[in-house]
Formats: structure tokens, C-alpha cells, sequence
């Protein structure tokens, strides 16, 4: 009957939440990994952050220790929420590869928007719930400056820094349609040349200049930039804005580039049969 036929925006709602679903339940699957991970990410946040508490020791006397601390804590925890969000994108096709539903995914009636945004959206909310979890651990070690933290700017800045980076994401999740032998790997290339040009442990001042201006198209870049600015001298709406402004721009490029390249990716993967292979 024509009473009982959904909005075309609420069907595609609905199908977002059950790709949301379904990475849970894949986490839950998964979940001694999980642990593996967060106890990973965590130590590894807690051994940088010792990094920045041994400084005093090899001459960094006049250093102030705690904010030194806390720049490092910051990067660290930035960097693998920013990371697990390009990687769970950049992996979508392999995941549906290892689970042998890519075709099921991939002819399902759902649109690829849906697909991506659903995945998108989980990865935002468990990389944040990962990353207070270890700030939480972390908290209880060292004795951070936060005494100026602007938090809500900071969620700001992460907030349009994941619309951004899901774009840039989107954008090597299209690598393992295009090669399933070697695609995946190039997306961690990707993922490591972003953590060396975007400052994450250091100023992006001190790289070489050719560095630099890759570093200008990294979205991570203006992520770290605008929430250090937010929690280390709670800088407010109008110093925030140089850092937001790019993000936007970023979004704006990269989501519909990267919605197009993966559209360009699946239809050639299809037309050549690589869209099942593993090899």
C-alpha cells in the first residue's frame, strides 16, 4: 500500500545504521584484538608522553616539562584517532575480502554513500570512545597542562578534521579495488607518509621545505594544529578558525572526490573481475 512505502532518506538512514551494526557486531567478533589494540595504543601514548618526561635529563632544563608532555600525549592520541579512522576506510574493501561478503556488500541496493557513511560513522564513534579511554589511563600517569584547554574547540576542530580525513579516507579505500595484490599496502604508505609530514610528535617547522608543503594538504596537519591550539592555550573561535578553515575546504574536495574515484574504482573492479579476487 502507498501509505506503508519509506521515504527514500529514512530507507537510506536505516541502512546506515545497519552498516553501523554490523561493524559492532564484527568488533564484538573480534574483540580480544580490540584489546589487543587499545593496550597498544595506549602504551604507546604513555611511552611518548615518557619521552617528553625524560627531556629534563639530556638538557632541557629551561624546558617546561609538562606542557612538553602534554604536546606529545596530544599528538599521539590525535594521531591514532586519526589514524583508525583513515585505516577502517582505507580497509573497507579488504574487510568485505577477509569476511567474503564483498559481493553481497557491493550489489546490495544500498548506495556506495550509504556504505561509506555508515562506516565512517562507527569508526568516528569508536575512535572517540578509544581515544577518551586511553586519555582516561593516560591522566592518571602524568601530571598534564590542561589548566587552559579549550575542550569544546578541540571537539570542534576533531569534529570537521574527521569529516576531511573520511574523505581522504574514501580516497585510498579505492586502492585495493584497483590492485587486490598490492592496493592495501599502498594505503599504508599513504597512512605513514602522513604521520611524518604532519607534526605529529614535532613541529611541522622543522621538516624540510619540500616536506612542508606536502604537509599543507594533509588534513591531519591542521587537526593537530587547531586542537593543540585548543587545549594548550585554549585558543578560541577566531585563532581556531585558521586551522578549521582548511579542514573545511578539505571536506568540501575530498568526500565527493573520494565518493567519485571509489564509484570510478568499483565499476572498473566489476567490468574486470577483481572485485571478488584476493590474489
Amino acid at each position: 500500500m502507498r501509505g506503508t512505502v519509506k521515504p527514500l532518506w529514512l530507507s537510506e538512514m536505516v541502512a546506515v545504521w545497519g552498516y553501523v551494526q554490523r561493524n559492532y557486531f564484527l568488533t564484538k567478533r573480534y574483540f580480544m584484538w580490540e584489546v589487543v589494540w587499545l593496550v597498544y595504543v595506549t602504551i604507546n601514548a604513555m611511552a611518548i608522553t615518557f619521552i617528553g618526561a625524560g627531556a629534563e635529563s639530556f638538557g632541557g632544563a629551561n624546558l617546561n616539562i609538562e606542557r612538553y608532555m602534554t604536546y606529545l600525549l596530544v599528538g599521539a592520541l590525535l594521531w591514532n584517532y586519526l589514524s583508525m579512522l583513515f585505516d577502517v576506510l582505507s580497509e573497507t574493501v579488504s574487510w568485505e575480502r577477509w569476511e567474503g561478503t564483498i559481493e553481497y556488500t557491493f550489489m546490495s541496493p544500498s548506495s556506495r554513500v550509504t556504505h561509506l557513511l555508515g562506516m565512517g560513522l562507527y569508526a568516528v564513534v569508536y575512535g572517540i570512545l578509544q581515544t577518551a579511554l586511553t586519555l582516561g589511563v593516560c591522566a592518571a600517569f602524568f601530571d598534564l597542562d590542561l589548566s587552559n584547554a579549550n575542550y569544546w574547540g578541540a571537539l570542534l576542530v576533531l569534529a570537521v578534521a574527521s569529516v576531511s580525513l573520511v574523505g581522504f579516507g574514501v580516497v585510498a579505500a579505492v586502492l585495493p579495488l584497483l590492485s587486490p595484490e598490492k592496493g592495501q599496502q599502498v594505503s599504508y604508505i599513504v597512512s605513514s607518509v602522513l604521520l611524518l609530514v604532519s607534526g605529529v610528535y614535532y613541529d611541522v617547522r622543522v621538516l624540510p621545505d619540500w616536506m612542508q608543503s606536502i604537509a599543507t594538504v594533509s588534513p591531519v596537519t591542521y587537526a593537530l594544529r587547531g586542537t593543540r591550539d585548543a587545549l594548550l592555550h585554549g585558543a578560541g573561535a577566531a585563532e581556531l578558525w585558521r586551522s578549521i578553515w582548511p579542514l573545511l575546504i578539505m571536506g568540501v574536495v575530498f568526500v565527493p572526490l573520494g565518493l567519485f574515484v571509489f564509484h570510478l574504482g568499483e565499476s572498473y573492479a566489476k567490468r574486470t573481475g577483481k572485485l571478488k579476487r584476493s590474489g
